[in-house]
């Protein structure tokens, strides 16, 4: 007995396949629409909310976080400790590492995201750090913390609070300065787990391994 909903797919004209598949990508359209709206709505009430006593510590915490100081900070702290301090070290900057290419060079580059207008938005000038030139999708800032704290605190779990709680902190100040989207940094944040996983899993990885396995422990880890 043939299934029904299979004979109407197979008979179905180009047309009406046609149709269909414009009506699927209408239906994305509009979710994507409301994300975005909603996004959006997000980052305004974030800049609408007066918060003086945050705001200079969240922009020097953004700044802090350019290029990872902080993180690397971090790392050649525990780089002076015992084997296990040093393992997590090498564990969160190889996650860094993965999380920026990934944000940069792939990421940024195939979403093209425009960032958020900070002026028509009036984010106050308190909190403003300068306004990256690069695409808003997604945080690389994020991505890396996440990644390092991830990481780190797998190897080492005492340390995944404080360092989560850190990472939290970065992704929220880029948006409180006005220069990502509340959505870039769950993107960020995202990537940064999956980057997190790529690199534990190759430091975990026998240094024999030949290049397709290689390949296929990548490919289990994302």
């Amino acid at each position: 007995m043939t299934d029904p909903t299979t004979d109407e797919a197979t008979t179905r004209s180009p047309q009406e396949a046609a149709e269909a598949a414009a009506g699927r990508g209408r239906a994305l359209a509009a979710v994507l629409h409301d994300l975005r709206t909603v996004d959006g709505a997000l980052y305004a009430a974030v800049a609408a909310t007066p918060t003086p006593t945050l705001d200079r510590a969240l922009r020097r915490l953004s700044h802090a976080a350019d290029h990872s100081k902080i993180s690397f900070a971090i790392a050649a702290a525990l780089a002076l400790g015992g084997k296990r301090p040093r393992r997590a070290a090498l564990a969160g900057v190889g996650a860094i590492a993965v999380a920026s290419a990934s944000a940069n060079l792939l990421g940024k580059r195939l979403v093209r995201r425009a960032r958020p207008d900070r002026e028509a938005a009036r984010v106050t000038v308190d909190r403003h750090v300068p306004m990256p030139t690069s695409a808003s999708f997604p945080s690389g800032h994020t991505a890396s913390a996440v990644a390092f704290a991830t990481a780190v605190g797998v190897v080492l779990p005492p340390a995944a609070v404080p360092l989560g709680a850190l990472a939290g902190a970065v992704g929220y100040s880029r948006v409180h300065t006005g220069v990502h989207y509340p959505g870039d940094v769950a993107a960020g944040a995202v990537l940064g787990i999956a980057s997190a996983t790529v690199a534990l899993a190759v430091a975990a990885a026998p240094h024999t391994a030949t290049p397709r396995e290689w390949t296929r422990l990548l490919r289990r880890a994302v």
